[in-house]
């Protein structure tokens, strides 16, 4: 039996690639998108999504889908605010990754899951993309550091601290 899936905020958003992007994740090195997230974006349950996961394993190999530690989990949960929901849930989520999207995408037959994974395809290659400019920016930085003398090291640090991915500061609540 499939669920209903409630609708989020989250998931009304418009197919975009930016949108699609704030839910890649950084897991054990690859780029990922939760299952939950996954199966919102397919319109679809994440059960119902990890049935037909199930029903193809040999069509998901580690590399394309793995389920992740506990460890992880608690990590995801802390850095990703509409992950919340997960914190208290005894299942570890599956990641999936650019292949798994796809993949999914095809078990699934529907579609919308067509549909976006051609969507979800561009924002990993996008993504993708981002990291290597941030390689070469650095690289090329380096190169400028050895041609110049001390005098200009200040201004390459405060460039590399504005390469460098913003850090949120979190408010405690409570008591």
């Amino acid at each position: 039996m499939i669920e209903k899936l409630d609708p989020q905020p989250d998931t009304l958003l418009p197919l975009r690639e930016e949108n699609i992007s704030r839910r890649i994740l950084t897991v054990r090195g690859h780029s990922v998108i939760l299952d939950l997230d996954l199966a919102a974006l397919y319109r679809v349950t994440t059960g119902a999504l990890n049935q037909a996961v199930k029903r193809n394993a040999g069509r998901f190999p580690e590399d394309f889908a793995f389920r992740i530690t506990t460890k992880e989990k608690e990590e995801v949960v802390t850095k990703c605010d509409h992950l919340s929901r997960l914190k208290f849930s005894p299942a570890l989520p599956f990641a999936y990754t650019e292949h798994g999207t796809i993949m999914a995408a095809s078990v699934l037959n529907s579609q919308r899951a067509v549909e976006t994974s051609v969507f979800v395809v561009r924002a990993f290659v996008r993504m993708r993309e981002t990291m290597a400019s941030h390689r070469d920016l650095a690289q090329r930085l380096n190169a400028l550091e050895k041609t110049y003398d001390a005098r200009f090291r200040v201004v390459f640090d405060a460039i590399r601290t504005l390469m460098e991915p913003p850090k949120t500061s979190r408010r405690r609540i409570g008591f």
